[in-house]
């Protein structure tokens, strides 16, 4: 039973396999002599079959790797050994060590995008999602066999609620990442017709809601919209099956994907998809707050990053526990992805042009040359003292010059501050620890090269400070939804109409969240109209789900990723100063000059950017599935 069990849980085909392949793949070992009855009959053995859609891992390259749904969640995306992360390979930040990141940000992205298709070190999303669309398949069509040996309605219920949503998140993140799909819904045979023409990119879209749709209803069914008893119970948040998906995650990522079929690039009926969107939005978000779901207050919202495995406000996450700095296979998270001067590793380190994206306390924006000038007409910025005063999300989410996070680093008065600059003395240049090496000023790795690094997912953890913490993925959150409504429902009804039953208008929607963080609503300025409002709305959802693996797909469906990919990426230059300087012009003793990170950092669009390209040889297999271009 065992071998059967393993070749029968980790044996998948893409869609890209050769044709002289197609009947030399099993789904079980012959040898075996086990029927489907037997394997599918049994709840233990349909439930190990299925479960590996979560944990499952197949023999590559002479060791055991992930293919698995993980690979499509983004902060596992972003812990792995090639030190880039989804906001690394955008204009949102740099990568210190100079990698692939770069070149992918350059245009560049086809010598190595292997490792984003079938290699299993590295991040295999694509063979993962084709395989697991096919799990579910295989669930839904021999579930019968379990209905017939007595198992319980709920259970077999959730079992399909689970393949309906794992069979709808596969192909939304086929879909966002390399663009419109065949929509495969039965387990496809050696003998079926496997040169399947791609479907629309909302046509995709639409079938992938309707998926979402169908899980929620098995949900409802299974007594499964929440996995655990909810707030104030017994067991709450503590449900063994916590890292499962659940009804209202099914009708949130409903939402998400209408969203994305009325977005700029993928949008066919124009204002019809929007309100699609905002309906499904509200819907999601009435059923969430149903279900006791909230918003963590101010206070406590960064245990949706860490500190704590599960949150309320987490309609679907994925803990990784307690992780040590430099733990294995996670060892690019800790002195990586969330803090880079705690090692060679290269970390994710904000651009200026992102950290811009940070309002003022009282809520005007800092985007531009005229956004900046008129903050500081009304004394509310100074490029000079650039960090106060700011959206309380900033200290949050960002390692700034002299900010109070980096336990370990300085001494005395300067003990645990953020000490990133240089000074001249006696025509010296002298570095901080956490700028590049003395030694070295240009070097690739061991220090930011923008004058800032990424907070929002680090406890001040760093080669000084090396403790345990736990660390979450919060693949949906509440927040997102109430953004998800306030964009759907600008475009479809404008800023100030809810949607058809829907009690918040997008300003409204917007506020909520802006509240909830201690930030102002949103100025009045930007309040008359669609066009307006939205600019405001898409720099709310960078700032409130900043590097939560958004904003690279959110640029692309928005049509913004031209003009960001095209945008000269900025540091902050920050000189500390001698005694004498007038402290009227540098009233905190530093000079704060913006420049140009080195130009073999910046990056440079070209239309094929909206979708990964397949490998080469992927695309010399079919006829009817039209390849992505390469480049």
């Amino acid at each position: 039973m065992k071998k059967y069990i393993i070749i029968f849980l980790f044996t998948g085909l893409s869609l890209v396999l050769p044709t002289s392949c197609l009947k030399e793949y099993l789904d079980k070992a012959p040898e075996s002599g086990l029927t489907e009855q037997q394997v599918f009959g049994k709840y233990d053995n349909f439930k190990l079959f299925f479960d590996a859609v979560y944990e499952g891992r197949k023999y590559f390259a002479g060791g055991w790797y992930d293919f698995n749904i993980k690979t499509g969640y983004p902060l596992y995306f972003d812990a792995w050994d090639q030190k880039y992360t989804w906001e690394g390979i955008t204009d949102a930040a740099d990568q210190i060590r100079y990698m692939e990141g770069h070149n992918f940000k350059s245009g560049q992205v086809s010598a190595f995008v292997n490792k984003f298709t079938y290699d299993g070190k590295r991040r295999p999303i694509l063979e993962s999602m084709f395989i697991h669309i096919r799990t579910s398949n295989m669930a839904l069509k021999n579930i019968h066999y379990l209905e017939e040996s007595g198992v319980d309605q709920a259970e077999i219920d959730d079992f399909k609620a689970q393949a309906h949503f794992v069979r709808a998140f596969c192909h939304f993140e086929l879909m966002r990442i390399w663009g419109p799909m065949p929509y495969l819904t039965k387990v496809i045979e050696a003998d079926d017709q496997w040169d399947i023409p791609r479907l629309s990119k909302n046509e995709t879209l639409v079938k992938i809601a309707a998926d979402f749709d169908s899980a929620a209803v098995f949900f409802n069914s299974a007594g499964r919209m929440r996995r655990d008893p909810g707030p104030g119970l017994p067991g709450h948040l503590q449900n063994v099956d916590q890292r499962k998906p659940n009804g209202v995650a099914a009708k949130a990522y409903r939402s998400r994907a209408l969203l994305y079929a009325a977005s700029p690039l993928n949008n066919k009926s124009g204002a019809t998809d929007w309100q699609a969107a905002a309906v499904a939005s509200w819907e999601a978000l009435q059923l969430a707050l149903a279900n006791s779901y909230t918003l963590l207050p101010a206070a406590t919202m960064k245990q949706n990053f860490i500190g704590a495995n599960y949150t309320n406000e987490q309609l679907w996450a994925y803990t990784f526990g307690s992780v040590s700095w430099n733990n294995g296979i996670f060892q690019s998270i800790m002195p990586g992805f969330f803090n880079s001067a705690s090692s060679t590793f290269s970390g994710t380190c904000p651009t200026q042009n992102f950290v811009d994206k940070y309002e003022t306390s009282f809520g005007e924006p800092l985007n531009t040359d005229a956004d900046r000038a008129a903050a500081t007409a009304a004394g509310h910025y100074n490029e000079q003292n650039p960090y106060i005063k700011r959206d309380p999300r900033f200290y949050q989410d960002i390692i700034y010059n002299q900010s109070n996070t980096m336990p370990g680093w300085g001494s005395g008065a300067t003990a645990g501050l953020a000490q990133i600059w240089y000074s001249v003395t006696s025509g010296v240049t002298t570095y901080a620890e956490l700028l590049p090496p003395v030694s070295d000023p240009a070097a690739s790795f061991g220090g930011t090269k923008t004058g800032y690094y990424m907070r929002k997912y680090s406890n001040g953890n760093s080669r000084k400070s090396t403790g345990s913490f736990i660390v979450t993925d919060p693949l949906f959150r509440l927040a997102e939804l109430y953004l998800n409504y306030a964009e759907a429902a600008n475009e479809a009804y404008g800023p100030n109409t809810p949607a058809p039953g829907a009690t918040l208008t997008a300003v409204q929607a917007l506020n909520v969240v802006r509240t909830r963080a201690g930030q102002v609503n949103v100025l009045s300025a930007y309040t008359g109209s669609t066009a307006a409002l939205r600019p405001r709305i898409r720099n709310e959802r960078c700032v409130e789900l900043s590097y939560e693996g958004h904003y690279y797909h959110d640029i692309r469906r928005w049509m913004d990723a031209p003009a960001a990919y095209s945008s000269t990426i900025i540091g902050m230059d920050i000189e500390k100063l001698p005694a004498g300087y007038s402290t009227t012009a540098f009233p905190i003793g530093f000079r704060h000059t913006r420049r140009p990170i080195s130009a073999d950092r910046q990056p440079k669009w070209i239309e094929p950017m909206y979708y990964l390209p397949f490998n080469t040889e992927d695309n010399f297999k079919m006829k009817k599935f039209v390849p992505n271009v390469v480049w």
